[in-house]
């Protein structure tokens, strides 16, 4: 195995999961909720009265993100990532991913940054099962076909 260095981030990497531990513990604290986003999107396409407006909110942020950092933040952190399939496949690992949230009752944010936190056993069968999954899919498409 080879270590493409070029795209090789760890600072900014370790620098965006101690934001999003710090977030989710904010979160959790100040409103008793779960920072999965499969849950507040849900949320909104299933809604309950008072409840759509934080959901907004947080989704739009979430998308803001990105915008807001690139404006104010060195270029050098920000990388095009380099997305070597089709439009197809794209939507297919899309609709997969969907299917695997709803399926398992969260999403990696749900269960692999909160529910870990917490020590949920189900969170950790959730992680194990999605992490075990990515790794043979990769394998499969790059190795074997």
């Amino acid at each position: 195995m080879e270590i493409d260095w070029n795209h090789f981030t760890p600072w900014t990497s370790f620098l965006g999961g101690v934001l999003l531990g710090v977030a989710s513990s904010i979160f959790i604290l100040l409103s008793g909720r779960i920072l999965g986003i499969s849950g507040i999107l849900g949320g909104i396409l299933n809604p309950r009265k008072g409840d759509v407006g934080w959901r907004i909110s947080f989704l739009l942020g979430l998308f803001a993100a990105p915008w807001v950092g690139y404006l104010f933040m060195p270029e050098s952190l920000f990388q095009i990532p380099r997305i070597e399939s089709g439009m197809s496949s794209i939507a297919i690992a899309g609709l997969l991913v969907g299917f695997g949230t709803r399926y398992g009752s969260g999403c990696t944010s749900g269960h692999g940054v909160c529910g870990l936190s917490r020590l949920s056993i189900r969170s950790m069968a959730a992680t194990v099962t999605f992490m075990l999954a990515g790794f043979v899919i990769v394998y499969v498409l790059k190795h074997l076909l």
